[in-house]
């Protein structure tokens, strides 16, 4: 199937509306896998993403082997309201390439950013603040306590902003490459009971450039503890510049409520060319959120459903003290 149409057919399948994210008190960070989360960092909190990796590339066809670093970055910022985020997000890479296809071998060396964008994200609808403001079950303890399908309704985001990219003569990049491009990124995330995180990203990357680039990251995340966890992903890249499959794993700790750690490694199912690339990541939030962002609901469904709740709530009080003074009144 054409990406471009599969990508319009998700969207266009998805349920769309508006509600407000919500500040924690622990540091919200993507890391340490490179999917964007669906939930922003908070309003007016600071928060810096950054890591060093480090790893090897070999290309089979080209004959080529080379050894490099790469310093990626993220600077986000929660505006305005809880649910909205801007961000800046950057990777550098350097390179040092060996061509072994000539007698005697030719190295070069080659350095540049591979990214720069900033953007905003707006979380559209999370499905766990309607339940919160309809309460527990008063009928069902089944209900409170097994999984439901509703548990599989995921929080969705939206993530829209531009590449700069400002040195025509990028070795990274396609010749002729534009200045200014767009990118999108539809993000979901479930959050399950057991510290179970599965996070999705759809994303279209200079699509009004000669090199289209379509993608998407599936990242799953379980906390073992309050300050350990571990992640699996993958990764697909589609474009007729630079295509890909690859797979990362990892973990990372909790050093105190805004202070985050972590390692991976990366692998390319593939040698055209084949990658293995270690990385140690960290991300520190200045917190400086003051006051918390109350939700009202407007859902006349859910008031509905909360007055009905509330009615009979009553009425089982009702029967159960009923219940009681005939009992005494027996003894």
């Amino acid at each position: 199937m054409n990406m471009r149409l599969l990508l319009l057919a998700i969207l266009l399948t998805l349920p769309f509306s508006k509600t407000s994210a919500q500040y924690t008190d622990v540091i919200n960070t993507n890391r340490p896998g490179v999917s964007e989360g669906a939930f922003a960092v908070g309003r007016d909190v600071i928060q810096l993403e950054t890591g060093f990796s480090y790893g090897k590339e070999a290309h089979s066809l080209l004959d080529t082997e080379s050894t490099g670093y790469a310093i990626d970055y993220t600077l986000r910022y929660g505006l305005l309201f809880e649910r909205l985020e801007l961000n800046l997000t950057g990777v550098f890479h350097s390179d040092a390439i060996t061509y072994r296809a000539f007698t005697p071998e030719i190295e070069k060396d080659i350095a540049n950013f591979k990214r720069n964008t900033i953007g905003l994200k707006y979380l559209l609808y999370d499905p766990h603040i309607k339940r919160e403001l309809r309460g527990p079950n008063l009928y069902s303890w089944r209900a409170n306590n097994t999984f439901q399908w509703r548990d599989l309704i995921p929080a969705i985001s939206i993530y829209a902003g531009a590449n700069l990219d400002l040195d025509k003569n990028n070795p990274y990049l396609p010749v002729g490459n534009p200045t200014v491009s767009p990118r999108i990124v539809l993000a979901t995330q479930n959050n399950w009971d057991g510290g179970w995180v599965f996070v999705t990203n759809i994303i279209a990357d200079r699509f009004t450039t000669d090199y289209p680039t379509y993608s998407y990251i599936l990242t799953l995340t379980h906390a073992i503890n309050q300050r350990f966890s571990f992640f699996l992903e993958n990764e697909g890249i589609m474009s007729d510049f630079y295509a890909d499959q690859l797979i990362r794993g990892g973990a990372a700790t909790l050093i105190n409520q805004n202070f985050h750690v972590d390692l991976s490694v990366t692998y390319s199912f593939k040698d055209t060319p084949s990658i293995l690339y270690g990385r140690v990541g960290v991300a520190y939030r200045f917190d400086l959120h003051k006051t918390d962002e109350f939700i009202e609901d407007k859902d006349p469904k859910v008031r509905k459903e909360r007055k009905a709740a509330q009615k009979a709530e009553k009425r089982n009080a009702k029967k159960r003290r009923k219940s009681n003074n005939v009992e005494g009144e027996t003894k």
